[in-house]
Protein backbone atom coordinates (compact mmCIF):
# COMPACT_ATOMS: atom_id res chain seq x y z
CA UNK A 1 0.00 0.00 0.00
CA UNK A 2 1.35 3.47 -0.91
CA UNK A 3 -0.45 6.37 1.29
CA UNK A 4 -1.22 10.03 -0.53
CA UNK A 5 -2.02 13.17 0.90
CA UNK A 6 -1.04 15.36 -2.24
CA UNK A 7 -3.15 18.60 -2.62
CA UNK A 8 -5.35 18.81 -5.32
CA UNK A 9 -6.61 22.05 -7.40
CA UNK A 10 -10.61 23.06 -7.14
CA UNK A 11 -12.15 20.64 -9.71
CA UNK A 12 -15.44 20.85 -11.11
CA UNK A 13 -17.19 18.41 -9.76
CA UNK A 14 -20.91 19.35 -11.28
CA UNK A 15 -22.73 16.32 -10.83
CA UNK A 16 -25.11 15.32 -13.86
CA UNK A 17 -28.66 15.40 -13.70
CA UNK A 18 -29.49 13.88 -9.98
CA UNK A 19 -32.78 12.20 -10.29
CA UNK A 20 -32.66 10.84 -13.95
CA UNK A 21 -28.87 9.90 -13.25
CA UNK A 22 -30.42 7.77 -10.35
CA UNK A 23 -33.25 6.12 -11.80
CA UNK A 24 -31.38 5.06 -14.45
CA UNK A 25 -28.76 3.60 -11.88
CA UNK A 26 -31.50 1.60 -10.21
CA UNK A 27 -33.09 0.31 -13.15
CA UNK A 28 -29.34 -0.88 -14.47
CA UNK A 29 -28.55 -2.49 -11.25
CA UNK A 30 -31.95 -4.24 -10.83
CA UNK A 31 -31.41 -5.56 -14.41
CA UNK A 32 -27.74 -6.84 -13.12
CA UNK A 33 -27.75 -8.12 -9.73
CA UNK A 34 -28.38 -12.07 -10.69
CA UNK A 35 -25.66 -11.64 -13.04
CA UNK A 36 -23.60 -9.69 -10.07
CA UNK A 37 -24.51 -11.51 -7.59
CA UNK A 38 -23.94 -14.80 -9.43
CA UNK A 39 -19.97 -13.30 -9.98
CA UNK A 40 -19.51 -13.48 -6.19
CA UNK A 41 -16.82 -15.60 -5.79
CA UNK A 42 -14.55 -13.75 -8.12
CA UNK A 43 -15.25 -10.62 -6.65
CA UNK A 44 -14.72 -11.77 -2.78
CA UNK A 45 -11.00 -13.42 -4.50
CA UNK A 46 -10.32 -9.64 -6.52
CA UNK A 47 -11.07 -7.73 -3.17
CA UNK A 48 -10.74 -9.53 -0.29
CA UNK A 49 -7.51 -7.40 0.27
CA UNK A 50 -9.04 -3.85 -0.10
CA UNK A 51 -12.20 -5.57 2.10
CA UNK A 52 -10.05 -6.57 4.41
CA UNK A 53 -8.19 -3.22 4.79
CA UNK A 54 -11.40 -1.09 4.05
CA UNK A 55 -13.04 -2.75 7.53
CA UNK A 56 -9.52 -2.06 9.51
CA UNK A 57 -9.21 0.99 8.58
CA UNK A 58 -12.90 2.18 9.54
CA UNK A 59 -12.20 0.71 12.87
CA UNK A 60 -14.76 -1.72 12.87
CA UNK A 61 -14.74 -4.13 15.97
CA UNK A 62 -17.20 -6.28 17.80
CA UNK A 63 -20.18 -5.47 19.12
CA UNK A 64 -20.20 -2.07 16.25
CA UNK A 65 -22.70 -0.91 14.99
CA UNK A 66 -22.12 -0.43 11.04
CA UNK A 67 -23.40 1.40 7.91
CA UNK A 68 -22.51 -0.42 4.66
CA UNK A 69 -23.48 2.29 1.92
CA UNK A 70 -23.91 1.19 -1.74
CA UNK A 71 -23.69 -2.49 -0.57
CA UNK A 72 -24.52 -4.19 -3.69
CA UNK A 73 -25.06 -8.01 -3.27
CA UNK A 74 -23.59 -7.43 0.36
CA UNK A 75 -20.28 -9.86 0.16
CA UNK A 76 -18.28 -7.29 2.13
CA UNK A 77 -21.27 -7.08 4.64
CA UNK A 78 -20.71 -10.47 5.58
CA UNK A 79 -17.05 -9.83 6.42
CA UNK A 80 -18.36 -7.04 8.66
CA UNK A 81 -20.82 -9.12 10.39
CA UNK A 82 -18.71 -11.60 11.27
CA UNK A 83 -16.19 -9.00 12.48
CA UNK A 84 -18.99 -7.06 14.83
CA UNK A 85 -20.09 -10.34 16.21
CA UNK A 86 -23.90 -10.75 18.11
CA UNK A 87 -23.61 -8.10 19.86
CA UNK A 88 -23.41 -5.77 17.12
CA UNK A 89 -24.93 -5.02 14.11
CA UNK A 90 -24.65 -4.08 10.14
CA UNK A 91 -27.41 -2.01 8.19
CA UNK A 92 -26.76 -2.59 4.27
CA UNK A 93 -28.09 0.05 1.57
CA UNK A 94 -28.20 0.38 -1.83
CA UNK A 95 -30.42 2.18 -4.53
CA UNK A 96 -31.17 -0.96 -5.71
CA UNK A 97 -34.02 -3.07 -4.47
CA UNK A 98 -33.52 -6.32 -6.44
CA UNK A 99 -29.37 -6.34 -5.60
CA UNK A 100 -30.04 -5.29 -2.21
CA UNK A 101 -32.83 -7.92 -1.64
CA UNK A 102 -29.88 -10.37 -2.75
CA UNK A 103 -27.96 -9.07 0.17
CA UNK A 104 -30.97 -9.96 2.39
CA UNK A 105 -31.06 -13.72 0.88
CA UNK A 106 -27.17 -13.94 1.30
CA UNK A 107 -26.71 -12.79 4.90
CA UNK A 108 -29.72 -15.06 5.84
CA UNK A 109 -27.82 -17.86 3.80
CA UNK A 110 -24.94 -17.53 5.91
CA UNK A 111 -26.35 -17.27 9.04
CA UNK A 112 -25.67 -13.45 10.35
CA UNK A 113 -29.15 -12.49 11.57
CA UNK A 114 -27.45 -9.17 12.58
CA UNK A 115 -27.43 -7.77 8.96
CA UNK A 116 -30.32 -5.71 8.10
CA UNK A 117 -31.07 -3.64 4.76
CA UNK A 118 -32.75 -0.35 3.61
CA UNK A 119 -33.12 0.52 0.14
CA UNK A 120 -31.90 3.98 0.44
CA UNK A 121 -30.50 6.99 -2.20
CA UNK A 122 -26.78 6.99 -0.55
CA UNK A 123 -26.97 11.04 -0.98
CA UNK A 124 -30.00 11.22 1.41
CA UNK A 125 -29.55 8.32 4.15
CA UNK A 126 -32.33 7.79 6.21
CA UNK A 127 -31.01 7.27 9.64
CA UNK A 128 -31.31 8.79 12.60
CA UNK A 129 -27.80 11.30 13.37
CA UNK A 130 -24.93 9.84 15.40
CA UNK A 131 -26.61 6.21 15.12
CA UNK A 132 -23.46 4.20 13.78
CA UNK A 133 -19.80 3.49 15.19
CA UNK A 134 -18.10 3.24 11.76
CA UNK A 135 -19.38 3.71 8.03
CA UNK A 136 -17.78 1.79 4.93
CA UNK A 137 -18.77 2.29 1.16
CA UNK A 138 -16.62 -0.21 -1.44
CA UNK A 139 -16.74 1.28 -5.06
CA UNK A 140 -20.13 2.93 -5.04
CA UNK A 141 -19.00 6.15 -3.58
CA UNK A 142 -17.65 6.75 -7.51
CA UNK A 143 -21.12 6.44 -8.94
CA UNK A 144 -22.65 8.99 -6.46
CA UNK A 145 -23.47 11.98 -9.05
CA UNK A 146 -22.95 14.33 -6.13
CA UNK A 147 -20.19 12.32 -3.88
CA UNK A 148 -19.58 15.30 -1.60
CA UNK A 149 -23.37 15.54 -0.73
CA UNK A 150 -22.99 11.56 0.35
CA UNK A 151 -20.13 11.77 2.26
CA UNK A 152 -22.02 14.95 4.46
CA UNK A 153 -25.06 11.87 4.44
CA UNK A 154 -22.36 9.69 5.90
CA UNK A 155 -20.75 12.31 8.23
CA UNK A 156 -24.35 12.85 9.40
CA UNK A 157 -24.98 9.25 10.50
CA UNK A 158 -21.65 8.59 12.36
CA UNK A 159 -21.12 8.85 15.79
CA UNK A 160 -18.37 11.43 17.11
CA UNK A 161 -14.95 9.53 17.23
CA UNK A 162 -16.50 7.07 14.08
CA UNK A 163 -14.39 5.80 11.64
CA UNK A 164 -15.61 6.03 7.78
CA UNK A 165 -13.73 4.44 4.68
CA UNK A 166 -14.36 4.63 1.11
CA UNK A 167 -12.77 2.52 -1.60
CA UNK A 168 -12.86 3.93 -4.95
CA UNK A 169 -10.24 3.26 -8.41
CA UNK A 170 -7.78 5.59 -9.06
CA UNK A 171 -6.82 7.22 -11.88
CA UNK A 172 -6.72 5.98 -15.78
CA UNK A 173 -2.94 4.81 -16.24
CA UNK A 174 -3.71 2.68 -13.03
CA UNK A 175 -6.42 1.03 -14.54
CA UNK A 176 -5.48 0.58 -18.08
CA UNK A 177 -8.65 -2.02 -18.42
CA UNK A 178 -11.65 -0.08 -17.75
CA UNK A 179 -10.35 2.57 -20.34
CA UNK A 180 -9.28 0.11 -22.91
CA UNK A 181 -13.22 -1.24 -22.38
CA UNK A 182 -14.70 2.47 -22.43
CA UNK A 183 -12.34 3.60 -25.84
CA UNK A 184 -13.17 0.54 -27.82
CA UNK A 185 -17.26 1.03 -26.80
CA UNK A 186 -16.71 4.43 -27.65
CA UNK A 187 -15.46 3.85 -30.95
CA UNK A 188 -17.00 1.46 -32.20
CA UNK A 189 -20.39 3.47 -31.28
CA UNK A 190 -19.31 6.26 -33.28
CA UNK A 191 -19.19 8.23 -29.81
CA UNK A 192 -16.29 11.01 -28.73
CA UNK A 193 -13.80 9.74 -26.03
CA UNK A 194 -14.78 11.06 -22.54
CA UNK A 195 -13.31 12.35 -19.99
CA UNK A 196 -12.44 10.03 -17.79
CA UNK A 197 -13.41 11.58 -14.50
CA UNK A 198 -16.46 12.52 -15.33
CA UNK A 199 -19.00 12.79 -12.15
CA UNK A 200 -20.86 9.40 -11.84
CA UNK A 201 -18.05 7.36 -13.76
CA UNK A 202 -16.20 4.61 -12.43
CA UNK A 203 -12.87 6.67 -12.29
CA UNK A 204 -14.30 9.66 -11.36
CA UNK A 205 -12.97 10.04 -8.04
CA UNK A 206 -9.14 8.78 -8.94
CA UNK A 207 -7.63 12.12 -9.19
CA UNK A 208 -4.72 12.54 -6.77
CA UNK A 209 -5.92 14.25 -3.60
CA UNK A 210 -9.56 14.46 -4.80
CA UNK A 211 -11.03 12.35 -1.76
CA UNK A 212 -8.73 13.82 0.67
CA UNK A 213 -10.62 16.90 -0.38
CA UNK A 214 -14.17 15.72 -0.70
CA UNK A 215 -13.92 14.37 2.99
CA UNK A 216 -12.43 17.04 4.51
CA UNK A 217 -15.16 19.50 2.58
CA UNK A 218 -17.15 17.18 4.14
CA UNK A 219 -16.63 17.76 7.91
CA UNK A 220 -14.15 14.57 8.64
CA UNK A 221 -11.08 14.90 10.43
CA UNK A 222 -7.85 12.44 9.85
CA UNK A 223 -8.39 11.82 6.40
CA UNK A 224 -5.57 9.97 4.59
CA UNK A 225 -5.93 7.79 1.23
CA UNK A 226 -3.50 4.78 0.72
CA UNK A 227 -3.08 3.57 -2.81
CA UNK A 228 -3.90 -0.56 -3.30
CA UNK A 229 -2.92 -2.72 -6.10
CA UNK A 230 -5.85 -4.91 -6.94
CA UNK A 231 -5.23 -7.24 -9.69
CA UNK A 232 -8.47 -9.17 -10.89
CA UNK A 233 -7.04 -12.91 -11.77
CA UNK A 234 -9.53 -14.88 -13.87
CA UNK A 235 -8.51 -17.76 -16.18
CA UNK A 236 -8.93 -15.89 -19.67
CA UNK A 237 -9.76 -12.05 -21.06
CA UNK A 238 -13.48 -14.03 -21.87
CA UNK A 239 -14.22 -14.34 -17.98
CA UNK A 240 -13.36 -10.81 -17.59
CA UNK A 241 -15.70 -9.84 -20.08
CA UNK A 242 -18.15 -12.21 -18.64
CA UNK A 243 -18.20 -10.56 -15.38
CA UNK A 244 -18.46 -6.63 -17.39
CA UNK A 245 -21.15 -7.94 -19.04
CA UNK A 246 -22.82 -9.27 -15.99
CA UNK A 247 -22.64 -5.71 -13.78
CA UNK A 248 -24.64 -2.21 -14.74
CA UNK A 249 -21.50 -1.54 -16.83
CA UNK A 250 -21.27 2.22 -18.95
CA UNK A 251 -20.19 -0.39 -20.99
CA UNK A 252 -23.59 -2.11 -21.21
CA UNK A 253 -25.35 1.26 -21.72
CA UNK A 254 -22.85 2.08 -24.60
CA UNK A 255 -23.24 -1.08 -26.78
CA UNK A 256 -26.78 -1.47 -25.56
CA UNK A 257 -27.34 1.20 -28.95
CA UNK A 258 -25.66 -1.21 -31.16
CA UNK A 259 -27.08 -3.84 -33.56
CA UNK A 260 -26.82 -7.23 -31.77
CA UNK A 261 -24.10 -8.34 -34.83
CA UNK A 262 -22.39 -4.65 -34.31
CA UNK A 263 -21.89 -5.14 -30.37
CA UNK A 264 -20.86 -8.65 -30.41
CA UNK A 265 -18.28 -7.54 -32.67
CA UNK A 266 -17.23 -4.52 -30.24
CA UNK A 267 -17.11 -7.05 -27.33
CA UNK A 268 -14.33 -9.55 -29.79
CA UNK A 269 -12.45 -6.38 -30.55
CA UNK A 270 -11.95 -5.83 -26.38
CA UNK A 271 -11.83 -9.55 -25.91
CA UNK A 272 -8.76 -9.52 -27.98
CA UNK A 273 -6.95 -6.32 -27.02
CA UNK A 274 -7.78 -7.53 -23.08
CA UNK A 275 -4.99 -10.22 -24.37
CA UNK A 276 -2.11 -7.77 -23.33
CA UNK A 277 -3.08 -9.21 -19.94
CA UNK A 278 -2.23 -12.41 -20.22
CA UNK A 279 0.25 -14.20 -18.23
CA UNK A 280 1.90 -17.95 -18.12
CA UNK A 281 -0.71 -18.23 -14.81
CA UNK A 282 -3.76 -17.09 -16.73
CA UNK A 283 -5.48 -13.52 -17.49
CA UNK A 284 -4.33 -10.56 -14.56
CA UNK A 285 -5.93 -7.59 -14.93
CA UNK A 286 -4.23 -4.17 -13.47
CA UNK A 287 -6.29 -2.17 -10.82
CA UNK A 288 -5.27 0.23 -8.24
CA UNK A 289 -8.42 1.33 -5.52
CA UNK A 290 -7.87 3.87 -3.54
CA UNK A 291 -8.38 3.84 0.27
CA UNK A 292 -10.20 6.77 1.84
CA UNK A 293 -10.37 6.46 5.41
CA UNK A 294 -11.02 9.53 8.15
CA UNK A 295 -12.70 10.38 11.29
CA UNK A 296 -15.76 12.14 12.32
Amino acid sequence: MTTTSAPVANIDITPPDGPAFKAAAREQWDLSAPGWNAHTEEIRAWLRPATDAMIDMAGVGPGDAVLDVAAGAGDQSLDIAQRVGPTGRVLATDLSPAILALARDNARLAGHDNVQTLVADGEALPVPPASFDAVVCRLGLMFFPDPQQGLRAMHRALRTGGGICAVVFSRPERNPCIGLLMATALRHAGLPPRNPYQPGGLLSLGRPGLCDQLFQSAGFRQVATTALDAPFRLPTARHYLDFVRASASPIQQILGRLAPEAAEAAWADMEERLGQFNTPGGWVGPNELLLTAAQR
